[in-house]
């Protein structure tokens, strides 16, 4: 029977009697056993039960352990394919309600994922299970973003099963399996290369067979669907994934956790408080299964969605105020709507730090109630659990776990610290001081006040720590405070300030609540890790010793970024080096083999073949979505990448222009002996971001402008490709000859696509910067055309002749020396470089459109030119200068192609996840049989 309610109280969050409450999983389920040791059935007849269990070695295929070499145990797969063929059409039927008089293209690739999908989660089960029963120490992985791109073709490839589906689905009637395969939207979770890192890694995990999990959220409409409008502007619109349904997600109803916003925080004893009133959201689970490459493990992407907890309020519906009525629910829904809303004004803030909040709470409350279930004390929680910050995104992760520990569970304070401080590792992505996050004292106090009393408490018992170290240094306690003094006060994630050690002028890194919060730190790239070790973590380097912070430089997964991507490349090494494909996909290294067919003039011939098919299909894909057609035999030069100030996509397109100035200088003849070029761009420019959208509407009208004089037809093409995904990286990416990665030095922290675009073969343009660097030492130096004016005689000392500490000190004091005499000896543009000037006087004087429009753009170069685009144009004129001279001599570019993705396997991003699992989380494999 209903118990009475007061009608003032529907709608209102109900007092949480057992926070922590979760009865039972959808994973991680042991069966009760007798006094014998026998599993109890759990219900029902159990032979009826088991009899109508299937398995994926009943199925479609069945794994048989075979010994190879005597060795190794190995899996080879005997294919059913009447099986598939069944499995498909029951999806057809039963999931879908169609039949064959009905189904088209989507409908087969809805069916067919769904087919691939019983599957995934048949092992998806078994991986739980097993570690549930081994009970492994798990990581964590948190991220804002997981970039996956599609499914169905990394799924099948993995599991090698692509052949197998696509001959089932040729019998059903879909002649183009690939054209099903493009049915698939791009999961829109993510937006970079952050994104894409964390999707390699979850990819690179599951390869490796770690016990690795990762944790998001599920976004509706992703980032958004960029579009161009006439007059070349980038204009946002919803991007609607999710509108056909995700055949990859399960959704858990009960996987659920209530997430608190406002209220108010009442202390109590010894550092304790009651965290009570305000909102309460649901968060719910969706799973989404991550396949290794030829392995039964499957782990798990869990995404999480906001709902409210009560999400209609009838009584102010029936009395005629709808918005009312749903006024809580659109709330909650708002929370997973957009990636990054934009936070030029506060409520988009907040929406922001909410978002952060729900993602690291429910992450936590979920990894806590698995622990739970082992029974085992709070002190061993460090021994069950690593947690990785991707970026500073997740960092409110440390004082709510904090909370946790001191209010929920009744750790002593200075206990709970220690356990924090072990089960965190943090990843900087980034020195550049506007990327790093903080946020107002007065936000933090009106959306998680509780968790503002406990960064106070950190931060003081932090700063008397410092103060005992370094007495008296009070500069020091004010650089490594949590909270930055000013109007209004800031919670620091990390903040910047100036530094001079031996008259050279850099950043000292401040301090960080991902820092302190952290038993490891590390950067991305050799370069990058030491300038976060010598700038902006400087002093809690002093602090801590270095042993703490350390460097993974990221790589990529060679499943999606060559076999996936580039079929006619993958099939032509596994041709050269013999074997079995995944023999060099899960070590990527054995591409080293290449090497002794680099000169071979046959060998030379197939690579050739395949760039140009690569190059024939991205122009066909161009010409069918944008009108226009390629020059296949030119050279493809493509930057593809966010849009940002410092990877100066500005200078490139600056570049163009001059290139074509020089273009129209030269007599018909003349031209005939030029190098023809397509430069193609791909990237969004972040919504309030206006310089970044304004350098997108440059290019797309000088692209106009050029693609429309018939002087240069088939010369010099230029295009803007919109709405940049992984999908189209996919088809960019194996078709380039070269790919620009010119960030002004000191700035990327690493990048990926250089990696990708290297494995493909495309080489590299660039500055001495990010992952740049070690690339050149893998790949050597003469196959890569670095440019940069950083010395006056524009040499550029690499890593291999000078040690980390000493090279990135120079980077650092080179950029801020040239960043000096903008500011205080500026120079007209016109002495700085003559060529620019003459590119920015036909801007200006509307030769591409209206020429005022840019002038904001052009006066940031003028005065101040932060990124140094005036320093390095010279420079970078004459390396494109280069890379026409060598593509000339089209034998010794392709040897130099050969040896790009020969000397790649370093940048694996099994390399790298293994390199996190040893040294950072001190987990191990754990093989699915």
């Amino acid at each position: 029977m209903n118990k009475p309610i007061d009608p003032s109280t529907i709608g209102r969050p109900e007092p949480r009697k057992d926070p922590r409450r979760h009865q039972r999983s959808a994973t991680g389920y042991l069966p009760d056993k007798d006094e014998g040791g026998k599993e109890i059935w759990p219900r029902g007849d159990e032979a009826a039960w088991k009899s109508g269990l299937r398995g994926v070695e009943t199925g479609k295929w069945l794994f048989q352990p075979t010994l190879q070499d005597g060795s190794d145990l190995v899996y080879k797969r005997h294919i059913d394919l009447a099986a598939i063929t069944k499995s498909i059409v029951g999806h057809v039927q039963t999931t879908l309600a169609r039949r064959a008089y009905n189904i088209d293209e989507e409908g087969m690739y809805r069916a067919i994922a769904y087919s691939v999908r019983d599957d995934l989660i048949m092992n998806w089960n078994d991986t739980q299970m097993l570690y549930t029963k081994k009970a492994p120490k798990r990581a964590y992985y948190l991220s804002l973003e997981f970039l996956m791109g599609r499914t169905l073709d990394n799924a099948l490839l993995n599991l090698g099963l692509k052949k197998n589906y696509q001959e089932a689905a040729k019998t059903l009637g879909f002649e183009d399996f690939e054209e099903l395969i493009e049915s698939e939207r791009d999961a829109a979770l993510g937006n970079g290369g952050l994104g894409r890192l964390a999707a390699c890694y979850i990819d690179s995990g599951t390869t490796c067979e770690l016990p690795l999990w990762g944790y998001g959220l599920r976004y509706h409409y992703g980032m958004f669907w960029q579009q161009i409008s006439t007059d070349g502007s980038q204009v946002e619109a919803p991007d609607p994934w999710l509108n056909h349904a995700n055949p990859w997600e399960v959704h858990r109803p009960d996987v659920t956790y209530l997430i608190r916003f406002y209220g108010h925080a009442e202390r109590y004893g010894d550092k304790k408080a009651i965290w009570s009133g305000g909102q309460e959201v649901l968060a719910v689970a969706y799973d989404v299964p991550i396949p290794g490459s030829y392995t039964r493990n499957t782990n798990n992407l869990r995404l999480w969605d906001a709902k409210p907890k009560r999400g209609f309020d009838l009584n102010s519906f029936n009395a005629g105020d709808y918005e009312k009525a749903v006024e809580s629910s659109n709330s909650a829904d708002a929370l997973t709507r957009v990636l990054y809303p934009n936070d030029n004004h506060m409520v988009g803030k907040e929406l922001r730090l909410k978002q952060q909040y729900f993602w690291a709470a429910a992450s936590l409350a979920d990894i806590i109630r698995r622990f739970k279930q082992l029974g085992e004390p709070w002190a061993k929680f460090p021994e069950y659990v690593a947690i990785q910050l991707n970026d500073t995104h997740p960092t409110i992760a440390i004082p709510e776990l904090m909370r946790i520990f001191v209010d929920e569970e009744d750790i002593d304070w200075d206990e709970a610290w220690k356990i924090t401080q072990k089960v965190f590792c943090y990843t900087n992505h980034t020195v550049l001081p506007e990327a790093l996050e903080k946020w107002s004292v007065p936000l933090f106090q009106q959306l998680l006040p509780r968790h503002l009393q406990i960064i106070f408490d950190l931060n003081l018992e932090f700063l008397q720590a410092v103060e005992k170290a370094f007495p008296g240094d009070r500069d020091r306690l004010a650089r490594m405070s949590l909270i930055q003094e000013g109007f209004p006060q800031q919670i620091r994630q990390v903040v910047v300030c100036s530094y001079s050690p031996h008259m050279l002028k850099a950043f000292s890194s401040m301090a960080s609540l991902a820092v302190i919060g952290s038993h490891k730190v590390n950067g991305v790239a050799e370069l990058h890790s030491e300038l976060v070790r010598t700038t902006i973590l400087k002093d809690f380097v002093d602090f801590y010793g270095p042993s703490k912070f350390g460097n993974v430089t990221n790589g990529i997964t060679p499943r999606r970024w060559l076999d996936q991507c580039n079929p006619g490349l993958s099939a032509l090494i596994t041709e050269t080096l013999g074997g079995e494909k995944t023999e060099w996909l899960k070590d990527l290294t054995k591409l080293q083999g290449l090497l002794a067919h680099a000169k071979d003039p046959a060998f030379q011939k197939k690579w050739a073949d395949v760039k140009l098919q690569n190059k024939q299909r991205l122009a066909h894909f161009i010409e069918q979505t944008m009108g226009v057609k390629l020059n296949t035999s030119a050279l493809f030069d493509i930057q593809v990448k966010r849009i940002h100030e410092y990877k100066r996509q500005s200078m490139n397109i600056l570049g163009v222009i001059h290139r074509y100035l020089t273009l129209k200088a030269l007599s018909p003849e003349e031209r005939k002996k030029v190098v023809p070029r397509v430069v193609l761009f791909g990237g969004k420019a972040a919504p309030g971001y206006y310089m970044a959208k304004l350098v997108i509407r440059l290019i797309n009208n000088v692209a106009k402008v050029i693609n429309a004089d018939p002087d240069v037809q088939d010369i010099l093409t230029v295009l803007f490709v919109p709405d940049y995904s992984v999908s189209l990286a996919e088809l960019l990416i194996p078709a380039s000859d070269i790919s620009q990665h010119i960030s002004t030095a000191g700035t990327e922290a690493s990048g990926t696509s250089n990696m990708k675009f290297c494995l493909n073969g495309g080489l590299l343009l660039g500055t001495v910067d990010g992952a740049n660097i070690e690339i050149a030492d893998e790949v050597g130096e003469e196959n890569v055309f670095f440019f940069g004016h950083l010395t006056p005689n524009g040499t550029l000392p690499t890593l291999s002749e000078l040690p980390p500490e000493v090279f990135s000190a120079w980077i650092s004091s080179a950029v801020q020396d040239l960043r000096h005499n903008h500011q205080y000896h500026p120079a007209p543009l016109q002495e700085r470089s003559p060529a620019l000037a003459v590119v920015f006087d036909v801007i200006a004087q509307g030769r591409f459109g209206d020429g005022h429009i840019y002038e904001p753009f052009l006066n940031t170069i003028r005065t101040g030119d932060y990124y140094l685009v005036s320093d390095d144009f010279d420079s970078y004129i004459e390396a494109q200068r280069l890379v026409d001279q060598a593509y000339q001599d089209k034998a010794a570019w392709v040897q130099k192609s050969i040896t790009t993705t020969a000397r790649m396997g370093k940048f694996s991003s099994d390399r790298a996840i293994m390199n996190y699992a040893d040294e950072y989380w001190s987990i191990e494999p754990i093989k699915l049989e």
